[in-house]
């Protein structure tokens, strides 16, 4: 959220954070993030639909242990009235998840990156 301003300024109406999980969670999750009326609306994916034709789903094998399979990739995607104009990834072999060096899905990386285009 401390990056509202920037987005606002690139003409950026909303930010959606969604995720393999059902409503309840990411409400609760929002409730948690203390996201209020900011920019960004949290939303399930409960059946991978969004995920899947996204082509986000987490299919590395990785450590059971922190449930990867199935998970959505950590990702971000800058639509501009309904074009994909950039799509960031933040994964590596041994870091499916992106849990390590998440910075090319973050709100600078994707900022300058929009400024780019």
């Amino acid at each position: 959220m401390s990056h509202q301003d920037g987005l606002k300024e690139l003409g950026i109406d909303s930010v959606i954070v969604w995720c393999v999980n059902d409503s309840a969670v990411m409400q609760a999750w929002a409730k948690n993030q203390k996201v209020g009326f900011s920019m960004l609306k949290f939303m399930g994916d409960p059946a991978s639909e969004l995920t899947r034709a996204l082509d986000m789903e987490m299919t590395h094998e990785g450590p059971k242990s922190v449930g990867i399979m199935n998970r959505c990739k950590r990702h971000a995607i800058y639509v501009e009235n309904g074009t994909m104009r950039l799509i960031k990834i933040s994964e590596k072999e041994d870091d499916p998840a992106g849990d390590a060096d998440p910075s090319q899905t973050l709100a600078e990386s994707m900022i300058q990156a929009i400024k780019e285009l």
